[in-house]
């Protein structure tokens, strides 16, 4: 299941293709299944939000498209992988570190726990470029401090001596935003970057990346889990649940038309600035899936008010319910939109 962008004589092919992406973990009794067929296309320039709660797949969904999960215990299988007319299923590990860093480049959600403390900012922002690019070590040096001025860092080259302990969190992040965007990549991925930050902070590190995204023309992959981000930043999003993809839209059509239950439970606990001071937030009773085994049923069906008995038989595919717009729930069948 997924979301594929429409192609027409006008729109450029997707930089990024996955199609029937699945992951799954070895354990003591059997296996978890954490990712489940996932399909996608990412365009040129674009951003992708990906939403969802803790444990829904889209941390382990990205991490599968480069490998960057241990194999054992991690069994990673794609019908394809495409990027710039290579399938990245297929490359060899030493193939595929050429890609890594170099033409993706991925944001992890702790800067202090990615960022090695034993070594400078500079060596950090300089090993990919000398690995990469093959940029003498004064080369390297001098594109650091441009790295570190492009991501709002002042004084840029004698913090390049500076390690990791003494930024604060946030400039931490700008920090891995540089390293990320450092060989200038077709893709950036950002996995919950702003989450362990304080509000100013993250609004800073969101018009940065908005920012950078206009200069440098990356196409971007936000993962989070907080749908007000996702509105100020993305062009479409992808709702995953239980390792699976169970709507995708155009990020407007998303806000005003959302369709799988769950995305509208999500849409439900959003807090309201004209909401009575003594609401209550909104909770999504019960807890998401184990994914002890492939869902055979929609994986979202303990948790909906509205599942009935095909609901718990069968695992609706993704099913179109206008352009650009598909929900994986049995109630979008003929494009009716909370039926």
């Amino acid at each position: 299941m997924g979301l594929d962008a429409p192609h027409d004589a006008d729109t450029a092919p997707p930089v990024l293709e996955v199609v029937g992406l699945r992951t799954r973990f070895g354990v003591r009794d059997g296996a978890i299944h954490a990712v489940n067929d996932v399909s996608f296309s990412l365009r040129p320039g674009e951003l992708l939000g990906v939403v969802g709660e803790s444990g829904s797949g889209k941390s382990v969904t990205m991490m599968s498209l480069l490998r960057l999960i241990p194999s054992p215990p991690a069994r990673i299988e794609a019908e394809r992988i495409m990027f710039e007319g290579r399938d990245l299923s297929r490359l060899s590990e030493k193939e595929l570190r050429g890609v890594r860093g170099r033409r993706i480049g991925f944001v992890f959600q702790d800067p202090m726990t990615s960022l090695n403390p034993v070594f400078t900012v500079g060596f950090q922002l300089m090993e990919p470029l000398r690995a990469h690019l093959g940029m003498s070590r004064a080369q390297a040096r001098k594109r650091a401090a441009e790295l570190l001025a492009l991501v709002g860092i002042p004084n840029p080259e004698p913090r390049l001596d500076d390690y990791p302990h003494q930024f604060s969190g946030g400039m931490r992040q700008r920090v891995m935003i540089a390293i990320a965007l450092a060989c200038d990549p077709k893709v950036l991925i950002a996995d919950e970057p702003t989450t362990a930050l304080d509000v100013t902070i993250q609004a800073q590190i969101l018009e940065l990346v908005k920012d950078l995204r206009s200069r440098i023309g990356a196409a971007v992959i936000w993962i989070t889990h907080d749908l007000g981000v996702v509105a100020g930043i993305a062009d479409r999003v992808m709702v995953m649940y239980g390792g699976q993809v169970v709507e995708y839209a155009p990020v407007m059509e998303l806000f005003e038309r959302p369709t799988h239950p769950y995305t509208r439970a999500l849409l439900e606990t959003l807090p309201s600035l004209d909401g009575d001071r003594a609401d209550k937030l909104k909770t999504i009773a019960g807890q998401p899936p184990l994914l002890t085994a492939p869902p055979a049923s929609c994986p979202f069906a303990p948790r909906c008010a509205q599942a009935h008995d095909r609901c718990r038989a069968a695992n609706p595919p993704l099913i179109a319910v206008g352009p650009e717009h598909g929900a994986a729930c049995w109630l979008a069948e003929g494009g009716a939109h909370g039926a």
